[in-house]
């Protein structure tokens, strides 16, 4: 029989005075881990999240733009912004008891942004995060995060994070087409997977830089845009700005105690950086997809073709995404 994932019950909102430490979290996370056992029909946490009257610090937003490339003092925060604003709201959520996913091992697989305006850096927002549903897959089981920024009561912002946490299917009833999942940790979850991946990861360092070959059948490689050299400490400085302290991403030493050969880059930078690239967006829906770490130091190419995007290096394809108007 084929395992049904569990429906949400209606969320109780409970609304915190201040933003959660990050630290702790983390850390409470990795001590829950290894006490919980991942399957698509546990019980959804049923409270949603939310934190009121907070203001961009200007001084943070420019910084964060400088690290990921986007043009400094801009009215509109970037796209990605709302997602650093909302994150520790996420990490309370899912270093709790009640989310049934370990933190240590969770694979960042996917993002979907809506952007219904633009977003003022002076405005107040008001943001909510919840666990919206869990999904079976066929290399576990995946958990939807949903993030929302308000402004003047309004929804402005909102995205669907999703996280994979890798175990046996319990049902083989469950095995999905999967998504192209990403061993790129976020910053609370060094993946255990990665001992497997990150030899594989390694092997194709030396490949030549070019696009990757189109099957006979196949769409043709978008075209190359630019071409950046990525030096060892983005991972550090994205840290530093986004409160993304996973090891993975630091050192090269810390990251080898998580089966990586060197420090891998951020996947939330990646996107980010790619977005930089690409343009202004004003009310558009983006959606990215992490497909295989970025080892450090790294030259990558930057392509794109009309709506869509991708990051790649030695043949190797680490991010696809696009980028569509909601009103055309």
């Amino acid at each position: 029989m084929r395992t049904q994932p569990p429906v949400r019950p209606e969320p109780r909102t409970r609304t915190l005075a201040a933003p959660p430490s990050l630290v702790p979290l983390l850390a409470r996370g990795a001590l829950l881990s290894p006490f919980k056992r991942p399957r698509p029909d546990s019980p959804v946490p049923a409270t949603r999240l939310v934190l009121s009257g907070v203001r961009v610090d200007l001084a943070h937003l420019a910084a964060y733009e400088r690290v990921c490339g986007f043009a400094t003092g801009a009215d509109a925060l970037p796209v990605t912004y709302p997602h650093v604003l909302a994150f520790p709201l996420a990490m309370r959520i899912m270093a709790g008891r009640a989310f049934p996913l370990p933190l240590l091992g969770l694979v960042h697989t996917s993002i979907e942004i809506t952007q219904h305006q633009e977003s003022a850096a002076t405005a107040e927002y008001e943001l909510g995060v919840l666990v919206e549903k869990l999904v079976p897959h066929r290399r576990g089981t995946e958990a939807i995060v949903l993030t929302e920024a308000r402004a003047h009561g309004r929804l402005v912002w909102e995205s669907r994070s999703t996280y994979l946490a890798r175990h046996r299917p319990r049902d083989p009833g469950q095995d999905r087409t999967p998504r192209n999942a990403s061993r790129e940790a976020p910053p609370e979850t060094p993946c255990r997977a990665a001992r497997r991946t990150a030899p594989r990861a390694a092997s194709r360092a030396a490949v030549h830089n070019a696009p990757p070959a189109p099957s006979p059948e196949g769409p043709k490689p978008l075209p190359a845009v630019a071409e950046w050299s990525l030096a060892r400490d983005v991972g550090r400085r994205y840290g530093a700005v986004s409160g993304d302290r996973n090891p993975i991403h630091l050192h090269p030493l810390t990251a080898r105690l998580f089966g990586f050969p060197r420090a891998i880059a951020h996947g939330m930078w990646t996107v980010a950086r790619c977005l930089a690239e690409y343009g202004p967006q004003q009310a558009v829906g983006v959606r990215a997809e992490f497909r295989a770490p970025v080892l450090l130091p790294r030259t990558v190419t930057y392509a794109a073709r009309g709506p869509s995007f991708e990051l790649r290096s030695g043949g190797r394809v680490h991010l696809t995404g696009d980028v569509r108007p909601l009103h055309a």
